[in-house]
């Protein structure tokens, strides 16, 4: 099965055959070619630029050209000029109204309070969660049995036609310009968002057995949607690429022992991710905080790259480049400047040396360049045109 039809086209030329014309002419574009070469692992021209998402507003207005107050009042197109100007090609995750989730400067009191962002008191489904004991009576109540639900519902002609549906629309809201890209597959998760992290990793430390049970009965949920949507890649009708995307870590290692994820994480994460593995789908693992230890483990299980990187926190990414999938290939590694040192606290000469480090030490063919998360508030202008200055001389063939 071929992820490209070869239409009577040059050898360095591929050509993507989908079931969305938009798609098509966006995969047909120089930048839209540097990705897909990447993802198929062939030579190109230049490093491709995967998406950045500054958070302060008046510096979306600045790379967007537009005057200070433009992107409030009129988001998306402004989000959209600010990612061309920014030279970007591939964008998996559209995104263009997150940044007015905080202030004009950052986070403001009435952003709202979660279950990890502070709230008094978390009531889910009408039970205060309150305790470990509180965490584990709502997953054996609801979660489990809402998991158990949705398989015996599930409509897989329906779920296909809302996927496409969905990466069409953002297609068409980002242009032909820039490529997007399938994001955030369903795999068993850590569900602190749901009940506070104090809440579920006691349970997870105190009640493993009641954990798995939620990890099994979501995996085989997971793994049917991903079954569905598998003939799509295989067919050829969207790139092969999926980022899969849930905070694992801090900056001092995994949330929980590295063994607990191994007995009762990783084989059920394993079976979820399979169906799209099966169909050649290069699947790459966002890096949050220090994953060394999960490393080899995500390899081992078929993940086939990285995103992300806390260098800072441990991420040692001069060896990780120089892993491969268990297959023997090399990795897809998107390479981000840092959002937490360089660009907030380093000087304009930091962020190029940085860059300069990124190229020479990544996988040769295998590299986008981006940056390590969303850009915070607060970063020096002249450290943003240093950034896309980058952006542009490595896109266009330049070398360290």
């Amino acid at each position: 099965m071929l992820l490209y039809a070869e239409l009577a086209s040059p050898p360095d030329v591929l050509v993507m055959k989908t079931a969305n014309p938009i798609i098509e002419q966006a995969c047909d574009t120089e930048r839209g070619q540097q990705v897909l070469a990447v993802i198929e692992s062939r030579p190109c021209e230049g490093i491709p630029i995967w998406q950045i998402n500054p958070m302060e507003w008046c510096m979306i207005d600045r790379l967007a050209g537009e005057p200070e107050g433009t992107y409030v009042k009129d988001p998306v197109p402004t989000y959209r000029k600010m990612l061309l100007n920014s030279d970007v090609c591939v964008i998996d995750q559209w995104i263009p109204d997150n940044p007015l989730s905080l202030g004009a400067r950052g986070f403001t009191p009435d952003a709202g309070r979660g279950a990890t962002t502070g709230a008094e008191q978390i009531v889910v489904d009408n039970m205060v969660i309150d305790s470990p004991e509180a965490a584990v009576a709502h997953m054996e109540k609801f979660s489990i049995p809402v998991f158990k639900e949705r398989l015996a519902n599930f409509d897989a002609v329906a779920h296909v036609a809302g996927w496409l549906d969905y990466e069409a629309s953002c297609q068409e809201a980002i242009g032909d310009s820039m490529l997007k890209l399938p994001y955030s597959f369903p795999f068993p998760t850590f569900d602190y968002g749901t009940y506070g992290y104090e809440n579920y990793f006691m349970a997870f430390a105190q009640y493993p057995d009641v954990i798995e049970q939620v990890f099994s009965a979501n995996a085989d949920l997971c793994a049917v949607m991903n079954r569905a949507v598998a003939p799509v890649f295989s067919e050829g009708r969207m790139p092969r690429y999926a980022r899969l995307d849930h905070d694992m870590a801090d900056s001092r290692g995994t949330l929980v022992r590295v063994e607990e994820l191994d007995r009762l994480w990783f084989p059920h994460f394993e079976r979820a991710i399979k169906p799209l593995l099966d169909a050649a789908v290069r699947a790459i693992w966002h890096c949050d905080g220090n994953l060394m230890a999960m490393v080899p483990r995500l390899l081992d299980v078929g993940i086939k790259g990285f995103q992300g990187f806390e260098y800072e926190h441990g991420m040692d990414y001069e060896s990780i480049c120089k892993m491969r999938t268990r297959d023997g290939d090399p990795l897809l590694i998107i390479a981000g400047v840092s959002v937490t040192s360089t660009l907030p606290y380093g000087t304009p000469d930091d962020v190029r040396k940085q860059m300069a480090w990124l190229v020479e030490h990544g996988p040769p063919g295998n590299l986008c360049l981006a940056c390590s998360s969303s850009i915070t508030p607060g970063v020096p202008w002249e450290n943003l045109q240093a950034l896309v200055e980058g952006f542009h001389f490595y896109r266009t063939g330049g070398s360290p």
